[in-house]
């Protein structure tokens, strides 16, 4: 079987949660058929610099269901390009006009589309203000994606049951496999750390600077964080502009672009993850369980997560439960590395458990 697969971004620094999602679809795609039997088509490559034409076309092609940078020549292309393999698994439901246009032109090949969010959801998160010309451009064609996604796709593939119901309510489509976020391990040791939580304990959230991640900082910065004792630390791609707000405090330790995030996993105590918006489900979330951290977290931030939030940590949506929840971890001497957190990643979210889910989508 050879696959052709297409993707959003190749990345040449820190990837963002949804890229680290595609790395491990294509280790997962490669451990089925072979290394040799599965090729990338990249929408984007981080090392070329877009044009001004390029940006023009963009929001040129956009309103037809092509999403930013994809354009109707290189939709041909894929297309031409699909002649040679059994399968191509689009990466994102955003693309789904390249499995509109593969099925339009006669493709016998299995078309497999892979949503990492209800796309029209994400993006009216991501441009959630009523005057940012973008939501107008942007919401609008994710959604026209998702459609075609669900109406010409072989196979569909969600993460959880939550995006599952939104894609049936819309979409009038199930998916045929959920298939939830999973990390291939990174963190396998002999030993874990066994230290205890530090007083005062290292809070850590993580994530780019994106708004619902913007939103859900400044909340616990100015609710949370005036009533405990706690160092802070904010670890996320482009979040180095935080520092702009006025909102930010100086105690609070702010890193961009972290090459290697082992050993701030390793020193946090806890991690925070007071998140409000969204969809799909919290690629944070899944990586603090590999590394086996206690997590304090909102609804938004455990959706889709199947395990006991009172052994990994506290599921919270008020300030005061974030509050007595890290109070809590705190005063009943916790240890750093938190075991059952680690046993949920290595049971139902290491990628080498996905491999019979993607199998039955590639076969059966």
């Amino acid at each position: 079987m050879k696959i052709l697969i297409i993707r959003y971004k190749k990345t040449r620094g820190v990837p963002e949660g949804g890229e680290q999602g595609s790395e491990k679809n294509l280790i997962v795609l490669r451990q089925i058929a072979g290394k040799e039997n599965v090729d990338t088509y990249f929408i984007h490559d981080e090392a070329h610099h877009r044009s001004p034409w390029e940006y023009l076309q963009g929001i040129v092609y956009m309103p037809l269901g092509y999403y930013f940078g994809l354009t109707p020549k290189r939709v041909k292309e894929i297309v031409r390009m699909a002649q040679d393999y059994d399968v191509v698994f689009v990466d994102r439901s955003v693309f789904g006009i390249v499995a509109k246009r593969l099925k339009e032109t006669g493709y016998k090949g299995r078309v497999v589309c892979f949503f990492h969010n209800v796309e029209a959801v994400y993006f009216s998160a991501k441009y959630s203000s009523k005057l940012n010309p973008m939501r107008w451009l942007v919401v609008p064609c994710a959604d026209r994606n998702d459609r075609w996604s669900c109406r010409y796709a072989d196979r569909t593939i969600a993460l959880s049951t939550r995006d599952d119901d939104e894609l049936f309510q819309r979409y009038h489509r199930r998916a045929d496999q959920l298939i939830p976020v999973a990390f291939v391990d990174r963190y396998q040791h002999d030993t874990y750390p066994t230290e205890p939580i530090g007083n005062p304990p290292l809070c850590m959230f993580l994530g780019a600077y994106f708004p619902a991640n913007v939103e859900g900082i400044e909340w616990f910065v100015k609710n949370v964080l005036p009533k405990v004792n706690i160092r802070m630390q904010i670890v996320g791609k482009g979040m180095e502009k935080l520092k702009e707000s006025d909102w930010m405090r100086s105690d609070i330790e702010v890193l961009s672009n972290v090459p290697d995030l082992e050993p701030l996993f390793e020193a946090a105590d806890i991690m925070v993850l007071p998140i409000f918006k969204g969809s799909g489900m919290k690629v944070k979330t899944c990586e603090s369980l590999m590394y086996g951290k206690n997590i304090i977290g909102t609804p938004e931030a455990w959706s889709g997560y199947k395990l006991d939030y009172s052994k990994a940590g506290a599921c919270c949506e008020m300030a005061d439960e974030f509050v007595a929840a890290i109070n809590d971890l705190c005063q009943h001497s916790r240890h750093r590395f938190n075991e059952y957190s680690r046993k949920v990643f290595v049971e139902q979210y290491s990628a080498d458990r996905m491999v019979d889910k993607f199998r039955a989508v590639l076969y059966n």
